[in-house]
């Protein structure tokens, strides 16, 4: 019996590492170079009205309504809170690759970072960057599998530089087109830190938006954040709106 069992792990063994071999790593790279591209617009704009609903098992449940401005040909964005009333009027500006945080009470901008949670919410500011999967992490394993009814590439990633939110991440990547439906993002440590969903896309353009996304934190149990889109537009926006002058007069 112990011979069947060990023949067993050996054979199941040489078939991972036979499925991993069909796939080269030239083409896992192509794959994360097709999720960059699918998600990210880089011949249009980008606005849209994001809801946050955040569930914690000490604050309860709270309610974000932002609005989303994207330029992912100059690696720009703006977010501006419209709800709650409290927090109206805030906004996170990135630009030259500095991120500024606008407290209208103060009227002052305060630099910040891209690896902070997004509010109290379990978004990170990177989030709502656009996606640089091909330029910030390498393929260190992969293969095939199915996510629910969906055929996917799953791939484990590090990163190549410490700007990145996560240094290690796993991806299941659906086959056609090459879209994220799920990721789990480690620490340094290879400690799980958070599980992302993405249920739901819609296509704008010649892009791919996910208009569901699901953020559980792994580290307090019962913590998780859902976000959802409406009003999403490509139209061109004015070349005001990604400056610190504009997020000024919009919280007049």
């Amino acid at each position: 019996m112990r011979r069947v069992l060990l023949t067993g792990v050996i054979v199941a063994f040489l078939f991972s590492l036979t499925a991993q071999a069909a796939i080269t790593q030239a083409e896992i790279e192509r794959v994360l170079r097709n999720v960059d591209n699918a998600s990210s617009f880089m011949t249009t704009d980008f606005s849209a009205e994001m809801t946050l609903i955040s569930q914690d098992p000490e604050k309860g449940v709270e309610k974000h309504v932002v609005r989303i401005f994207r330029r992912d040909r100059e690696d720009k964005f703006l977010l501006l809170f419209q709800e709650p009333r409290a927090l109206r009027g805030q906004g996170y500006l990135l630009v030259d690759d500095s991120l500024w945080f606008y407290d209208p009470e103060s009227r002052k901008f305060s630099h910040t970072s891209l690896k902070q949670n997004f509010a109290s919410t379990d978004a990170k500011n990177s989030d709502f960057r656009h996606s640089t999967l091909s330029d910030d992490y390498r393929p260190v394993s992969w293969s095939e599998g199915t996510l629910g009814a969906y055929s996917v590439y799953i791939i484990e990633l590090e990163a190549i530089h410490d700007e990145v939110t996560y240094p290690y991440m796993k991806l299941w990547i659906s086959k056609s087109p090459n879209l994220v439906l799920k990721a789990e993002e480690y620490s340094l440590s290879k400690r799980l830190l958070r599980t992302s969903l993405f249920p739901s896309y819609v296509k704008v353009g010649d892009s791919y938006v996910p208009n569901t996304m699901i953020l559980t934190d792994e580290l307090v149990k019962g913590r998780r954040t859902q976000i959802t889109m409406k009003g999403i537009s490509i139209d061109k926006l004015p070349d005001s709106v990604f400056t610190k002058s504009y997020v000024e007069r919009v919280n007049r």
